[in-house]
């Protein structure tokens, strides 16, 4: 089942004087979540975003009713989410958190490999590390092996490249 919030940075520190918040961003960039009027916690609660800038590799945000340094503070450590209505993905784009958990099977065997437990960024392209009874083993995200993301139902139907699941090759 997807959620309805997505985690998309916690807060790290305060940054300067006025009540601003220092968010190290879980999301694709510091430019991405400083587009974001509205910011969540976990149960719902409502954030409005005053102003937001991608400061070097974290966002420098300014929540409304957070006006010093003291009130500030007293929010580090607070995980930031996002409301997945509020993104509108391109065609071929997925939230990193919908992919974790999927079942991934075979689409010419229908042999099931295990669990999608990490999504790792590189430079050409994802990689997706399927854990099965604590073993690990890495699929690259490309066309050629990725068959089909049912993000709705968790199935990630594979064809996999030679080698990655053959122990004995």
């Amino acid at each position: 089942m997807k959620n309805q919030f997505l985690e998309a940075g916690k807060i790290v520190g305060t940054h300067g004087l006025k009540g601003e918040v220092r968010v190290d961003p879980w999301c694709d960039s510091a430019e991405f979540l400083a587009k974001f009027k509205r910011l969540y916690y976990k149960d719902g609660t409502e954030l409005k975003v005053i102003s937001s800038r991608p400061h070097k590799n974290i966002t420098i945000i300014h929540l409304e009713g957070v006006n010093d340094v003291n009130e500030a503070d007293g929010l580090r450590g607070r995980v930031l989410y996002i409301n997945r209505d509020d993104v509108k993905l391109p065609k071929g784009v997925y939230f990193v958190q919908d992919i974790i958990g999927m079942r991934t099977i075979d689409c010419d065997t229908g042999e099931e490999y295990g669990e999608v437990t990490d999504v790792m960024k590189t430079g050409a392209n994802d990689v997706y590390q399927i854990t099965k009874d604590g073993k690990e083993y890495l699929i690259p995200a490309i066309p050629d092996v990725i068959v089909e993301r049912n993000i709705e139902d968790g199935i990630l139907t594979i064809r996999p490249m030679k080698g990655i699941f053959d122990d004995e090759d």
